[in-house]
């Protein structure tokens, strides 16, 4: 176990600690604006009405935040899948 080692794990671990924190809040927020709007189509659906927008009518605010918030979560995990490969590379070197 030398130096290299131990620098990819603490490397390793500190991307997978911030990957998480930074995807943490995001998904969140993309699971309750999904949530959300899957009760408003079943709410439209009850209502006889078709689920979802007009198609001409453009994406709602509430599609473009879930874009954005999915994007960040992405990203997160990236940056924590980043990290679990520079683990396992810290392993991997000798």
């Amino acid at each position: 176990m030398g130096p290299a080692n131990l620098i990819l794990w603490a490397l390793g671990i500190a991307l997978i600690a911030v990957g998480y924190v930074r995807a943490r809040d995001p998904w969140r927020r993309y699971q309750a604006l999904r949530a959300q709007q899957q009760n408003a189509d079943r709410y439209d659906a009850w209502r006889g009405r078709s689920p979802g927008r007009a198609a001409d009518s453009g994406p709602s605010g509430a599609e473009v935040a879930m874009a954005m918030f999915r994007r960040r979560a992405q990203l997160g995990a990236g940056l924590a899948v980043l990290g679990f490969v520079l683990v396992f590379a810290g392993f991997a070197v000798r």
